[in-house]
């Protein structure tokens, strides 16, 4: 999730800015997970190269709709798809008996370390055990890249097991900052 690191204003009368705490966390060196159980079902973590920009759209509002994402609904479809297009962008999709159940998306541009920009499961997909096995697979995808370093940032308008569950998962937290979301209709 994705807030502007900005003040909170006074109450919002329209409710179209949300005041939220900003929290973000690194690992510096990759964890020894222990390996989680896998869940029930057929299930298959795969790479989409090339996302199509509709289908990248489809997963990012299927998974961060409940928890109002905006930052990437506010890209234009070219600023989009220069930023999953590029070589060292990773989208990954999370398939539950064929239906896609989750997203991930490692950003590898920056030498100085990854960052896991969006992760997370589509709201029929919650409470099955599949956020740890799925989590546990993107953070071994990431630092296979090798990175310096992992980050990612989650904030309070997120699950309420996503925090918990990174900080299982060896994330650590570096800063916290209050920020303004500004919804879209």
């Amino acid at each position: 999730m994705t807030a502007q690191n900005t003040q909170s204003s006074p109450a919002d009368p329209d409710g179209k800015r949300l005041s939220v705490t900003i929290t973000y966390l690194e690992q510096k060196a990759q964890p020894i997970l222990p390996t989680p159980a896998r869940p029930r079902g057929k299930i298959a973590i795969l790479r989409v190269e090339e996302t199509p920009i509709h289908y990248y759209r489809y997963l990012y509002r299927l998974v961060g709709d409940p928890w109002k994402w905006v930052s990437r609904r506010r890209l234009d479809d070219e600023a989009l798809t220069e930023i999953i297009h590029d070589r060292s962008v990773y989208v990954y999709v999370l398939y539950v008996d064929g239906a896609p159940g989750g997203f991930a998306e490692i950003d590898n541009r920056d030498r100085d370390g990854a960052e896991l920009k969006f992760f997370g499961l589509a709201p029929d997909f919650t409470g099955r055990g599949l956020g740890p096995f799925f989590l546990t697979n993107i953070v071994d995808l990431a630092w296979s890249l090798s990175p310096k370093k992992l980050r990612l940032e989650t904030c309070s308008l997120d699950h309420p097991a996503a925090l918990p569950l990174y900080q299982k998962m060896g994330f650590r937290v570096y800063d916290r900052r209050d920020g303004v979301v500004d919804l879209i209709d």
